[in-house]
């Protein structure tokens, strides 16, 4: 009983950041104040009353409309919001209530705001990428300290995710150019060289490399299913952050045993 509570308390505190995250997506690219004004309906501008912002929940119990004007609420709200419960109740069950699920939660907070931006907009914003770099080169430093680990040191982690950094913005800047060469057009925008180098900095160099592999593997098959259906164009620009941030989740979760695979089929002796 008393981990169902946990459990249930852990999903409803991951859909209340879910619920701020509506606020990111929509207001940074806009430029706006996250704190100022408080959520008000977008059409007749109403100030929300508190049990109208209960996550998942105030939508449902509203029935996906405003209570003022009766028009119409995205259900992509409720979504966000119970996927980032969904990634912080899953977080929690394989690590537990640890320093390092505090900080698996931060990166994924990001993720989700970052992939819904490039879905809105075919961009990454730069404050979110560099905060989103400097925070996981922090935590990385933090994390043997905060759990007592002898090995990596604080010194090796931190180093770990300044190579991973590295790695990730020069492999994508690469990918961009030989990409762009190929097909005559940009191929990836700047963003996503430093999403990249982002996720270089939370999971080292292994981890950006298998995210990268992940991403272009989504990418393709979901690009080449969707030109198939004539849903897109050839030539129609289509974000890659979520792709990013899909392949980084993947990673986060099985990267170590996806990697271990790897190693046991082509390295089998090492």
């Amino acid at each position: 009983m008393d981990a169902l509570i946990t459990s249930v308390l852990v999903f409803l505190f991951g859909s209340a950041v879910g619920s701020f995250l509506n606020v990111v997506i929509y207001r940074v690219p806009a430029g706006l104040s996250l704190l100022r004004p408080p959520s008000r309906c977008p059409r007749c501008e109403t100030r929300l009353k508190p049990y109208d912002n209960v996550p998942v929940l105030g939508w449902l119990w509203l029935r996906g409309r405003c209570r003022y004007c009766r028009a119409p609420i995205s259900p992509r709200y409720p979504l966000i919001e119970a996927l980032t419960g969904v990634l912080f109740l899953a977080t929690f069950w394989l690590w537990g209530m640890t320093w390092a699920t505090v900080g698996y939660w931060l990166l994924l907070s990001w993720l989700v705001a970052l992939a819904f931006i490039d879905l809105d907009t075919l961009t990454l914003p730069n404050g979110l990428t560099q905060s989103g770099l400097g925070l996981g080169l922090v935590v990385r430093f933090a994390l043997p300290l905060l759990q007592g680990d002898p090995w990596p040191s604080p010194i090796q982690s931190l180093m770990g995710g300044i190579v991973g950094a590295v790695l990730g913005i020069w492999l994508f800047d690469l990918i961009t150019i030989f990409a762009s060469a190929a097909l005559g057009q940009t191929a990836m925008g700047g963003g996503d060289a430093k999403l990249a180098a982002m996720l270089g900095a939370w999971l080292g160099w292994q981890g950006v490399l298998l995210s990268g592999f992940l991403a272009c593997l989504v990418g393709a098959v979901v690009g080449g299913a969707a030109i198939a259906l004539k849903l897109i164009s050839r030539r129609q620009p289509m974000p890659f952050g979520p792709f990013l941030a899909i392949a980084a989740v993947i990673t986060l979760f099985w990267g170590e045993t996806l990697i271990g695979a790897y190693r046991a089929i082509f390295f089998p002796t090492l």
